[in-house]
């Protein structure tokens, strides 16, 4: 038999998890910083950069970290955007202050499991999220469509760029907008996929 309205409230309880998890395994399978540092040490020829092993996976590391601040900034927005319908007959409602902060609770609860993170890591990404979040509200500008060798008004790549090379910042910069188009891409593909699954798939109970 297939569950209902029960069913439904649980598969909407559950997707902030769902939403973690995709954009998660997205970011794994589409390799997106290493391909966008590989693809800048070519272009550029900073080889140096790759020199020594354990400072490139340093810097690996914290731009997956800056990735992920970029892609649950935008997944988030998306989601607050495009609520999910509260039932079965029901049209989407816009999404009371409330449910989105318990959605992002539930979000941000999610991801530090997932992510193994210590107490003080958690919140160290919170912090940066909510610093990208106001950002990116105070600057429309952001959102405007970009010519390919024109940099992005946006905390990822200003952040990317200082880190990955500070001394060709503006090149940094340029490279990091296209990665940040990939991730918004990535944010937006699995945001709404996660949400309109989570919203119309059913439970099936033994009957």
């Amino acid at each position: 038999m297939v569950a209902t309205m029960g069913g439904e409230k649980r598969n909407v309880a559950d997707a902030p998890a769902e939403l973690v998890r995709g954009l998660l395994e997205e970011l794994q399978r589409l390799r997106i910083v290493p391909r966008f540092v590989d693809s800048y040490v070519v272009e550029h020829g900073r080889h140096a950069l790759q020199v020594h092993a354990a400072l490139y996976r340093d810097l690996l590391d914290l731009l997956r970290r800056e990735a992920l601040l970029a892609v649950t900034a935008r997944a988030l927005e998306i989601t607050y955007m495009e609520p999910l319908p509260s039932g079965a007959r029901s049209k989407p409602q816009p999404m009371l202050r409330k449910d989105a902060a318990a959605f992002r609770r539930k979000y941000l609860a999610s991801l530090t499991r997932h992510q193994k993170w210590s107490a003080g890591e958690a919140l160290d990404f919170q912090t940066d999220l909510q610093i990208y979040e106001d950002i990116l509200a105070q600057n429309v500008s952001a959102r405007r469509k970009r010519k390919p060798y024109e940099a992005a008004n946006h905390p990822f790549v200003d952040r990317c760029a200082f880190l990955l090379d500070s001394s060709f910042l503006e090149k940094a910069r340029v490279a990091a907008s296209r990665a940040l188009n990939e991730l918004e891409n990535i944010a937006a593909r699995v945001t709404g996929a996660s949400l309109h699954q989570t919203s119309g798939k059913t439970v099936r109970t033994n009957s």
